[in-house]
C-alpha cells in the first residue's frame, strides 16, 4: 500500500517498525498532492520544504523512541488556523499575504505530538459558506465526482482526506462546516463540544459558535486526532477545564445499554429519499449493535436557520471589523483619505458572501433593530437548547441525516444563497447549543455520491459519539472505499 493511502493507525505501525521513514511517508503525500491536486484544488498553500524538515526531525525522534503519538504523520490544516511562518489566508484576498508570527494552540499541539504539516487547505472565505464556492483561490472539487461540491466551509479539509492528499486534517465548524463536507466527501468529521478544543489562533467568524475538530479516514483516526487537540488552554477564555480521556478507549464493540433518539423533525419535507434510505439503514445497523431507538422531538429545529443567520453574521460583523487595511492584509494604495482607504480595502479584499453577511450582521445589531433581530434570535437559541435538554433526558445520542441531499453540482446554487443556507438546517441547531456532533459515512447515492449519518450528543459526549460511530463503521464496512481517482 502506498503511504499516502494509509490511515493514522496504519502509518504509525509502519513508522514505529521502521518499515518506512517519515521522510518517505511525507514525500509520498507531497507527490500525491502534485499528482491529483491540479484536479481537486484542495490546497491553497503547500509547504514542501518545511514538511520535509519536520519529517527529518520526526525520523530522529522515531530512531530514539522520543517521538509523540503523531510522530511523522503528515496532516493538512484548514487555512483559518494560524501557522507560524506559513501563510494563512482564510480563503480571502484581504489576507493573501498574511504570515502569522505564532501557531494556533491546536497546531502547536499537533507539532508537539510530532505531526508533519503539509500545508493549508481550502475553505469558504472566512468560513462563510456550505459549498466551498466562496474561496478567493478557486473551488475545490469533490473527489467522488469532480463536477460536484465537496461541501463547506471545511471543504478543502474533507477533499484532501478523501483524495489521500493527507493522512488526516483539521477543520472548523460554525454551522456544520466539519460535518457537512465530511458527509459529502465520505470521510469522518467530528465537531467537539464548544470549549473542548482551544480556539486560540483560529481566525474568528462567529465566536460563540466556532469550534475546531478533525476530519479523518475512519473513526479510530478521529479519536487519535481528538486526543491530540483537546484540553484546557489559558490563552482561550472559552476553553473549559475538562479532563481529557483517551478517546480510543471508547472504541469498543457493541452498543448494549445505549438509547438513540430519532428526531422526527430531521426526517421531514425536503429530505432526499436516497439520503433517508441510507440513514435509516445506518440506524438499523446501530440497532444490530445493541442500541435501542426511541422517537424524540426537537420542535424548534425549523427556526434554527433563521436564528443562526442573525447571530452568526452579527458576530462576524464585529470580528471582521479588524480587517481594515491598517495593520495587516490587503491595503488599497490609491485612496487619498483614511475613509477611502478603509472602504476600498474592504471592498476589494472581501468577497460577495462575506460582504453580504457583514451587512446583515451590522443591520441586526444597529440601533432600533437589536431587539427585533439579534435579541429575538438569541431567545430562539435558548429554546433550541431546551429542546436538546428534553431530548437527552430520553436518550444518550441522536441519529439523523447530516444534510438533506447529497453534494450538488458546482454552480447549481450560486444564484440562490438561501438554498445553500437551508442545506445546513440539520447541523446548525447543534452549534447553537454548543453540543458535539459527528458525521460517519453510511452509504452512497445512485450517482455514487457519499451520504453521512449524523450523531449528536449532550455536552462532553464525544466518547459516546465515537463508540456509536465505530460500531456503525464496523457494520457498514465503508471506510476502505476510496474515490475513483487515478
Amino acid at each position: 500500500m502506498e503511504p499516502y493511502a494509509s490511515t493514522i493507525t496504519d502509518l504509525q505501525q509502519r513508522l514505529r517498525t521502521r518499515e518506512i521513514s517519515a521522510v518517505e511517508a511525507t514525500t509520498s503525500l507531497l507527490n500525491r498532492i502534485e499528482q491529483v491536486d491540479k484536479t481537486i484544488n484542495a490546497y491553497i498553500t503547500v509547504d514542501r520544504e518545511q514538511a520535509l524538515a519536520q519529517a527529518e526531525a520526526a525520523d530522529r525522534k522515531l530512531a530514539d523512541n522520543s517521538g509523540g503519538p503523531l510522530c511523522g504523520i503528515p496532516l493538512a490544516i484548514k487555512d483559518v488556523l494560524c501557522t507560524e511562518g506559513l501563510r494563512t489566508t482564510c480563503g480571502s484576498k484581504i489576507l493573501g499575504s498574511f504570515v502569522p508570527p505564532y501557531d494556533a494552540t491546536v497546531v502547536a499541539r499537533l507539532k508537539a505530538a510530532g505531526a508533519v504539516i503539509l500545508g493549508k487547505v481550502s475553505m469558504d472565505e472566512f468560513a462563510m459558506g456550505s459549498a466551498n464556492e466562496n474561496c478567493a483561490y478557486g473551488t475545490p472539487k469533490n473527489p467522488w465526482a469532480t463536477t460536484h461540491i465537496c461541501g463547506g466551509s471545511s471543504g478543502g479539509s474533507a477533499a484532501a482526506v478523501a483524495a489521500d492528499e493527507c493522512i488526516a486534517s483539521l477543520g472548523s465548524d460554525t454551522g456544520g462546516s466539519i460535518r457537512q463536507p465530511a458527509s459529502h466527501c465520505g470521510v469522518v468529521g467530528l465537531k467537539p463540544t464548544y470549549g473542548r478544543v482551544s480556539r486560540y489562533g483560529l481566525v474568528a467568524f462567529a465566536s460563540s459558535l466556532d469550534q475546531i475538530g478533525p476530519l479523518t479516514k475512519n473513526v479510530t483516526d478521529c479519536a487519535i486526532m481528538l486526543n491530540g487537540i483537546c484540553g484546557h488552554d489559558p490563552k482561550d477564555s472559552t476553553s473549559l477545564k475538562q479532563p481529557v480521556p483517551d478517546f480510543t478507549a471508547a472504541l469498543t464493540d457493541g452498543l448494549q445499554g445505549m438509547t438513540i433518539g430519532i428526531p422526527a423533525e430531521y426526517f421531514g419535507e425536503g429530505l432526499d429519499p436516497e439520503v433517508e434510505q441510507a440513514v435509516r439503514n445506518g440506524i438499523a445497523r446501530l440497532e444490530e449493535a445493541g442500541a435501542k431507538t426511541v422517537a424524540v422531538s426537537l420542535p424548534h429545529t425549523k427556526y434554527g436557520v433563521a436564528a443562526y443567520y442573525l447571530i452568526a453574521p452579527a458576530e462576524a460583523s464585529s470580528n471582521l471589523a479588524r480587517f481594515d487595511g491598517v495593520r495587516y492584509g490587503l491595503r488599497d494604495q490609491t485612496a487619498e483619505t483614511l475613509q477611502e482607504m478603509y472602504c476600498q480595502s474592504r471592498s476589494q479584499g472581501f468577497g460577495p458572501e462575506v460582504k453580504r453577511r457583514i451587512i446583515i450582521g451590522t443591520y441586526a445589531l444597529s440601533s432600533g433593530y437589536y431587539d427585533a433581530y439579534y435579541k429575538k434570535a438569541s431567545q430562539v437559541r435558548t429554546l433550541i437548547i431546551g429542546d436538546y435538554k428534553n431530548a437527552f433526558s430520553q436518550c444518550d445520542l441522536l441519529a439523523s441525516p447530516v444534510t438533506p441531499t447529497p453534494a450538488w453540482a458546482i454552480g447549481a446554487q450560486s444564484d440562490d444563497p438561501l438554498a445553500t443556507y437551508l442545506s445546513d438546517a440539520l447541523t446548525i441547531p447543534n452549534n447553537l447549543a454548543g453540543l458535539p456532533g459527528m458525521s460517519v459515512p453510511c452509504g452512497f447515492s445512485a450517482a455514487g455520491l457519499p451520504i453521512g449519518l449524523q450523531l449528536q450528543g449532550p455536552h462532553f459526549a464525544e466518547e459516546k459519539l465515537l463508540r456509536a460511530g465505530f460500531n456503525l463503521e464496523q457494520r457498514l464496512g465503508l471506510s476502505d472505499r476510496r474515490p475513483p481517482l487515478a
